[in-house]
């Protein structure tokens, strides 16, 4: 048996378990390693009333795991000198320079130190669908600290600064920068989406509840998740499969299949079938640890680089690791250090002891590459 078909078989096997033992409803996995699709894995169920099964073109939601998307285009447009790290976001946006923010730059909101992880309380899943009126409360916010000092993770506001700053700069909503500049080039145009089309509606699995609408909520009023994401914002199933949130460009937030996630990440790493989207420059210098402070929303240490969360460990890459996860337990890194693109889609939200699936399938997927410690 050759390398990548027990690293397959191994994987299978993994999310066959996932699914029969009753901890997963339906869920894929994706695997490169040195730009060579290594395993890519489904099971389960879609839809639990239509009984319709996981397939390779299944599209799963997966909330800020998107959030690796969008730092990946904005580092393409950066390396095309289409939009800059450095220069002040309002130089861009001249509203989004209200209330101290004049100084903020594209790399303060990469890191998530630029000071504006909030949105106003009064935020409803409603609003979200709304462009304008969501970049009118981003312009209208005054920062929780001053800009560039500390770290906390940007949850929504994150998408609607880089969204609109790109809109500026190449005139493309941010939907259509990702397919121009990233999905189209890596022949994942239709499986990787801020924003999903009509055509692809009917490919999407539904989420369902596993624990996760349940921790959040177990928590109290006062904790500062809620300062980024607001309750009456709750990021569970029902928004999840809202239709009308599913369609709209909202780049915190994004729809995909775990191989279009896990071939971008391999892109960023090297070439993939031809196609590199970051130079080997400008790669090494976006997954450079930039801050390790304890983040002021997620209330612990979390090391970041330049648009991605740093050292996955937890999820079983390599402390060179980045990438980024989503509410409910969707994943997708790439670890350098071994040269491994992966990414993890479901459809059964969870959290604390129910959230293994990533790790529990990093570690088969390393382990049958022959990959210790």
């Amino acid at each position: 048996m050759t390398v990548a078909a027990d690293v397959q078989q191994r994987t299978q096997r993994v999310l066959d378990h996932l699914v029969e033992s009753g901890r997963e409803t339906g869920l894929q996995a994706a695997a490169y390693r040195k730009g060579e699709l290594v395993a890519h894995a489904v099971a389960g169920v879609a839809d639990r009333v239509s009984g319709a099964p996981v397939t390779e073109d299944t599209l799963f939601h997966s909330f800020s795991t998107a959030k690796g998307v969008t730092a990946t285009v904005a580092h393409v447009l950066a390396g095309r000198g289409l939009i800059d790290y450095d220069k002040p976001i309002a130089e861009y946006w001249p509203d989004f320079g209200a209330h101290g923010k004049h100084g903020i730059t594209l790399r303060q909101v990469l890191t998530h130190s630029a000071g504006v992880p909030h949105l106003p309380q009064d935020t409803t899943s409603a609003d979200l669908s709304d462009w304008d009126g969501m970049c009118a409360r981003v312009a209208g916010l005054t920062p929780m600290w001053e800009p560039g000092t500390l770290s906390g993770s940007h949850g929504w506001t994150f998408g609607w600064v880089i969204g609109e700053v790109v809109r500026r700069a190449t005139g493309m909503p941010m939907s259509t920068a990702l397919h121009d500049y990233v999905a189209r080039p890596l022949g994942v145009g239709d499986s990787l989406f801020f924003g999903v089309p009509d055509s692809a509606m009917p490919r999407l699995a539904t989420l369902v509840e596993g624990n996760w609408a349940a921790f959040l909520a177990a928590m109290p009023d006062s904790a500062r998740l809620f300062l980024a994401s607001p309750r009456t914002l709750v990021v569970d199933a029902d928004l999840g499969n809202d239709k009308d949130y599913l369609r709209a460009d909202i780049p915190a937030a994004g729809t995909m299949t775990a191989e279009a996630a896990a071939r971008m990440y391999a892109a960023v790493l090297g070439e993939v079938d031809g196609v590199r989207l970051l130079s080997a420059e400008q790669a090494a210098q976006v997954r450079q640890p930039v801050s390790s402070d304890i983040d002021q929303i997620l209330g612990h240490r979390s090391p970041k680089t330049l648009g991605y969360f740093a050292g996955l460990t937890w999820l079983g890459g390599s402390p060179a690791s980045f990438g980024t996860t989503g509410s409910g337990g969707s994943a997708a890194f790439a670890d350098p250090a071994h040269d491994i693109a992966f990414a993890l889609t479901k459809n059964r939200l969870t959290a604390g002891s129910a959230d293994g699936a990533a790790a529990a399938v990093v570690r088969e997927i390393y382990a049958a590459l022959g990959i210790v410690g």
